[in-house]
């Protein structure tokens, strides 16, 4: 099957009329639905998004592949989309994205039409290709295009794989580089085979040989042998979901996103070929924490931002239900207050008694269950709920005892799956309803009792070592202000913010003030300096600038990325100066934050004092918004000044 009996006339679009990424799925969901290729629109479209939320399927190189395998789909198709301005995307790369292929993949695709899918990634990888797609003037000389790359690729990954037969006969004896790789996405239709073609095609032009293992929609293609793996310097892990790598035990691995694969395959390369990564040691676990692609480290981040993502909800909604109480008075939640107002006690309970109760039991559970797999989330939520609810101190361990639950209960219950390896397999069935359940809440739990008063103890002494720094204070600003601006909600930015909602639920409320504020300074500083340096970004930049304003004003970070993608050197300085900045002066201004995020929702809905919960909450507004745009225009003003002039022409 070619991929030209998939993609026909009547959905295809030469001329694209959408700009934003929202506009450019509904207008290519749109021709498919016309085409007549779906069964419920809507279904498809939210698979789409459900795809994109996971992580941005604009790869770069002006190129866009979303999709989503659904029942939503009436028969498999692929959707061709072209703009010349370009359309922002939020691309890995920042840049705008100018080649659309929407695939369209059916639940009970067969594996034709999913290798067919799949085929497509691997074109769009040759940069000429890809600018013959732009200059083709009909929609028959695309479908030429496409056929004729088509094969090509057919006779060179036919001449490949003879040549790699031959190769094999005596591959023991040769000296020269060899390195393996294995990639995967959670569709396995795109990304998959793009990396892959990248790692191969990098490996090629470095003179190095490579066989990349895909874990893809239609299966496993090109296994790793056992010959092949004793045989390899290193190993290439580019993964976004789970893959078997007890396999590699003893060999450095490197451990990376899916992304990495089609981005930096020569680093990649590079560091498998001089065995430059830690030795895994299975099942997770690396000699070295230290180094990058260690499996440990890179394990535990991602169990903690498993945790920390899903628990994001509770956060932001429950926040900004707190500061919307705050609108009929500061005490209008409290029935024995002059204020009181019953709707404001309800958003009241709604937000802070019910959904910040939740906060650590959800990040525990879903710490254990990014471990263990479902298993774990019952004993690592359980786990949480008796950190927070058990103790001396109001609110228990908080979230030292959260993290601790989680991490424990995950870890728990891998080693009581891998005891219960011994039962027969007619008890298989019991194990997850009844086995798992009982015996990871039963541990987990006598555990966490055991523990919990000692890590409240700790949790206390944080607490209050905090509340004593007094004017010194200062430098805790300034350094929560400075890591959120780091890596725009990355590791660090997600670090000090988890900090600052860790010390708001002990009763500390200013990290959390400087955290949101220093936040907002990146996008909003940007935004400032396309309007005010015009000359010194694109069109498509002052363009995102407009959205930056509004993603900065409501605490959204990640409104900065595309130009810190497309310069780092520069923006990135600018922005942690302009943060550190206003984090400081958080601190110095005594600025107290009742309400973790929303930006200016809360700013204005009184959820801002000076000096404490009682304090002033019109100035504590106006102290706070000073900082904020402080910090702003000093990013904006570095920003602009180290930026070289747009070179038009």
């Amino acid at each position: 099957m070619k991929i030209t009996d998939l993609l026909k006339q009547d959905t295809m679009i030469l001329e694209l009329e959408s700009s934003s990424k929202a506009d450019v799925i509904d207008e290519l969901v749109s021709k498919l639905d016309e085409a007549g290729r779906l069964n419920d629109k809507e279904e498809f479209k939210q698979a789409i998004l459900a795809r994109e939320e996971q992580s941005t399927t604009g790869i770069g190189e002006g190129v866009a592949i979303p999709h989503a395998k659904t029942a939503a789909v009436k028969e498999p198709a692929i959707a061709f989309a072209r703009s010349q301005e370009g359309a922002d995307y939020e691309s890995l790369d920042g840049q705008p994205t100018h080649l659309f292929f929407m695939i369209a993949a059916s639940e009970g695709a067969n594996q034709a039409h999913l290798e067919t899918l799949s085929s497509l990634s691997s074109l769009l990888m040759d940069t000429e290709f890809r600018q013959k797609l732009l200059n083709a003037e009909t929609r028959d000389e695309i479908v030429d295009l496409i056929d004729a790359k088509e094969k090509a690729n057919s006779d060179e990954e036919e001449a490949e794989q003879e040549a790699s037969e031959n190769e094999s006969q005596d591959a023991s004896s040769e000296e020269e580089p060899y390195v393996i790789a294995v990639t995967a996405c959670p569709t396995g239709i795109a990304h998959t085979y793009m990396a892959a073609d990248k790692l191969k095609e990098t490996a090629k032009e470095m003179g190095v040989k490579i066989k990349v293992e895909t874990n893809g929609s239609s299966g496993v293609k090109n296994a790793l042998t056992k010959e092949d793996i004793e045989r390899a310097s290193g190993v290439i892990v580019a993964a976004d979901i789970e893959v078997e790598t007890d396999r590699f035990k003893g060999k450095p691995v490197v451990m990376v996103p899916v992304a990495k694969g089609i981005h930096e395959p020569k680093e990649l390369i590079t560091k498998a070929k001089e065995g430059d990564a830690p030795e895994y040691q299975g099942s997770g676990q690396s000699s070295n924490e230290d180094g990058e692609g260690s499996g440990e480290k890179t394990g535990i981040y991602k169990h903690l931002m498993n945790g920390v993502s899903n628990m994001l909800p509770f956060v932001v909604g429950g926040g900004i239900l707190i500061a919307l109480s705050f609108l009929f008075g500061i005490n209008a939640a409290n029935p024995d207050s002059d204020q009181y107002n019953r709707f404001a006690e309800m958003l009241s309970i709604i937000g802070g008694g019910k959904a910040f109760y939740l906060l650590v039991p959800v990040l525990a559970g879903f710490i254990a269950q990014s471990i263990a797999g479902r298993p774990g989330l019952a004993p690592g939520m359980v786990g949480g709920l008796i950190a927070t609810t058990t103790g001396a101190a109001d609110g228990g361990s908080g979230f030292l005892g959260g993290l601790l639950a989680g991490f424990l209960a995950g870890y728990l219950m891998l080693l009581i799956q891998k005891g219960l390896k011994v039962l027969p397999d007619v008890l298989d069935g019991l194990k997850p309803v009844l086995l798992y359940p009982v015996l990871g809440l039963f541990f987990t739990g006598i555990i966490m009792l055991l523990v919990n008063p000692f890590l409240v103890s700790i949790y206390t002494a944080l607490r209050d070592g905090l509340d004593s720094l007094g004017s010194f204070g200062i430098v805790v600003g300034l350094i929560i202000g400075g890591m959120m601006a780091v890596d725009m909600g990355g590791p660090v930015n997600k670090a000090a913010y988890t900090f600052g909602i860790a010390m708001l639920d002990a009763g500390n409320t200013m990290p959390i003030a400087a955290a949101m504020a220093g936040g907002m300074v990146p996008p909003l500083g940007l935004a400032l300096a396309t309007t005010f340096f015009r000359n010194k970004f694109t069109a498509q930049e002052r363009e995102t600038g407009k959205t930056a304003y509004a993603m900065g004003a409501t605490f959204i970070t990640e409104g900065v990325i595309p130009f810190a993608a497309a310069d780092p050197g520069r923006v990135i300085p600018a922005s942690v100066i302009g943060s550190t900045i206003t984090g400081g002066l958080v601190y110095l201004f005594n600025l107290n934050l009742l309400a973790p995020h929303g930006g200016i929702i809360v700013i204005l809905t009184g959820a801002v004092k000076t000096g404490g919960e009682a304090g002033n909450a019109l100035l504590g507004a106006v102290l706070y918004i000073a900082a904020v745009l402080i910090g702003a225009i000093v990013t904006a003003i570095i920003a602009g000044v180290l930026k070289k002039p747009v070179q038009k022409g």
